[in-house]
């Protein structure tokens, strides 16, 4: 009978309720893990002082569009006819600049535009929400709850360690911030004071903006002598199975198979160029366009592991030839 009872009540109570702690309390038990990871009692105040919940940003964390783009879509979207002639302008305008951060961490400048570009339409679309009170709700609520507590004590180390004021660091409504839109761990890695005086800015200043890019991508492995990958031709009886980022070969090897450059010449066959490591992909399937891929495109990746985004940086950089 006690068994019986107890399942009824059971029932009667229904399902248990994952609902998160009060925030006042989850704020308390947040302030004593960011103590004992090092952050000083006064930073964390000062950060998190009159900070709550932003409900626009827990409505998108759980509403994000159902919308999925094709890929052509996608690119006319991304690399508009607009943004390329956007990107030349900004090219000419800071042409000297740009030759010379890229000199200094061998990355070709029309890369760091293109990222620039992509990311924040070159500094005008940074986004508006505070970084800490952003990663402060996703945090506490959000669908990836143990990584942005991780961000948001990177954020705290970088108030606490460059001395940047919280009500600079706008951006994304995820945490992504500046004109980079580096997230606090990227920032704390890869962020760059190009003429060496004080923080980094990815905010204001467009040179700390251009060095932070070229930073993430040399650190990340980039290769100043090589480009990212080139639209190609494949035939039509290729087999689906070598087509992928995992399925590299020798540029000589892919030769072999059919493919050929986009506008009918053939891929090197012969020589250092043949030998370097290339994968094909094809993100509208065997009926659209098909791209080689280097090195390069891995580093891209890093930074967002779309292949779509990659391809996208890629096609904009070239435009910028």
């Amino acid at each position: 009978m006690r068994r019986v009872a107890f399942l009824i009540l059971l029932c009667l109570a229904g399902p248990a309720a994952a609902e998160p702690p009060d925030f006042k309390i989850w704020l308390e038990e947040m302030r004593r893990d960011a103590l004992a990871q090092g952050i000083k009692p006064a930073i964390f105040d000062r950060a998190l002082a009159g900070v709550s919940p932003i409900p626009r940003i827990i409505d998108l964390d759980r509403q994000q569009p159902e919308t999925v783009l094709t890929f052509a879509q996608y690119l006319e979207r991304v690399v508009s006819p607009a943004r390329r002639d956007a990107a030349r302008a900004r090219y000419a305008e800071h042409r000297a600049l740009l030759n010379e951060i890229g000199q200094r961490y061998g990355v070709q400048p029309r890369f760091i535009v293109a990222l620039w570009g992509i990311e924040t339409d070159f500094g005008r679309s940074i986004g508006s929400y505070p970084v800490v009170a952003a990663l402060a709700t996703l945090a506490y609520e959000g669908r990836r709850a143990a990584f942005f507590r991780r961000e948001l004590i990177n954020a705290l180390l970088i108030i606490q360690n460059d001395n940047i004021d919280p009500s600079i660091m706008i951006g994304s409504w995820a945490g992504a911030m500046g004109q980079s839109q580096f997230m606090p761990s990227s920032f704390l890695a890869f962020a760059v004071s190009y003429r060496g005086a004080g923080a980094p800015d990815i905010w204001r200043r467009t040179d700390d903006v251009f060095a932070s890019i070229a930073n993430y991508l040399a650190r990340s492995g980039w290769r100043s002598d090589q480009n990212w990958g080139e639209a190609v031709t494949a035939p039509s009886n290729l087999d689906a199975a070598v087509v992928g980022l995992n399925q590299k070969k020798t540029v000589a090897e892919w030769a072999r198979l059919g493919l050929r450059r986009a506008n009918g010449s053939k891929l090197p066959a012969a020589g250092p160029a043949s030998e370097r490591h290339a994968a094909l992909l094809q993100p509208s399937g065997s009926d659209g366009p098909s791209y080689l891929v280097y090195d390069n495109f891995s580093v891209i990746m890093r930074w967002n592991s779309s292949t779509y985004f990659g391809i996208a940086v890629g096609s904009l950089a070239d435009s910028l030839r």
